[in-house]
């Protein structure tokens, strides 16, 4: 796919024209299709035309009380799908907590976001979230195996 983006997916989402989108609609990836490419591209272009960051799309929704990462995790879910003409379809591929997820992936992409270490695996380029505020979720399976383990005595949420 970055061959289809001139290897600067960036660049593409700011820049690019319809002849370029039109070079998209045959990509597919497992559950993921053009229909959710051309999604994501709109929604990247519209954000970052206003910010240059996408840790925005997070802290936006974010207060320094909060404990967890939470509020950023929901805001960003309604902010991501607040543009006009939403893909039904396109709405399966980004969680929230508000819809009982774990949202693991998103987890772990605030992890390499947010915190810094000298293995060069967590980036730590953003810094209005603060490493504390990060969550580790436990799935079902990683929950009932804690349990046996003697390790998690309480119910997952």
């Amino acid at each position: 796919m970055l061959q289809l983006m001139d290897n600067d997916p960036h660049a593409f989402c700011l820049h690019h024209s319809d002849g370029d989108l039109k070079k998209l609609l045959s990509f597919k990836h497992r559950t993921f299709n053009a229909t959710d490419l051309l999604y994501f591209i709109a929604f990247f272009k519209m954000h970052y035309t206003k910010h240059p960051s996408l840790e925005t799309a997070f802290t936006q929704w974010m207060y320094k009380k909060d404990e967890t990462v939470e509020n950023g995790l929901n805001g960003f879910y309604h902010y991501f799908f607040s543009l006009p003409h939403i893909p039904e379809r396109t709405r399966k591929h980004i969680a929230s907590p508000e819809k009982n997820s774990s949202c693991k992936r998103l987890n772990m992409f605030l992890r390499w976001m947010v915190r810094q270490d000298t293995n060069g695996v967590d980036l730590g380029i953003w810094k209005n979230i603060s490493p504390a505020q990060l969550i580790c979720p436990v799935d079902v399976h990683v929950a009932r195996i804690a349990k046996e383990l003697k390790i998690l005595h309480r119910k997952p949420r």
